[in-house]
């Protein structure tokens, strides 16, 4: 584990009508979490997507299990006793899991299914901040970087 993450399977109410799963509570969440912006992204399978790390900003993504996904992690802060950790998870077609990244940690996400799959995000900050007037968050590496994915 990597100090911080906060990784849950999330539970699955389903009947004829299909299925539904709740993704946080106002009342199981730390108040600095609590979103204020979300996003749904498209993943083509074998491309990653990152391969970053936030200053400030919290982020919560939920996979739905449309494909398989795997999520890499590297803790980056230096005053963090997981310094350095590397996490891979690997969230299966099929399942339902949600991760809370903090500022901090390195990560991407990779589609290792066969089909194309998305997942949505949910972040603690705005892009870019109110209006899009600050500067952006976030600090990108890439495949030249420490922070390799298979």
């Amino acid at each position: 584990m990597i100090k911080g993450v906060i990784i849950k399977k999330l539970e699955e109410y389903s009947d004829e009508r299909g299925w539904l799963t709740e993704v946080f509570r106002n009342d199981e969440i730390d108040q600095d979490l609590r979103p204020v912006m979300s996003f749904v992204v498209s993943s083509v399978p074998g491309k990653v997507r990152g391969l970053h790390e936030h200053k400030d900003q919290k982020e919560m993504f939920c996979f739905l299990g449309d494909t398989d996904f795997r999520f890499y992690l590297w803790d980056n802060r230096k005053d963090s006793e997981t310094y350095k950790e590397k996490l891979v998870l690997d969230f299966k077609k099929g399942e339902r899991n949600l991760i809370i990244v903090p500022p901090g940690i390195v990560h991407a996400c990779k589609n290792v299914g066969d089909k194309n799959g998305f997942f949505i995000a949910y972040t603690n900050k705005l892009y870019k901040g109110e209006n899009r007037q600050e500067e952006v968050d976030e600090i990108n590496y890439d495949e030249n970087s420490e922070f390799k994915v298979d």
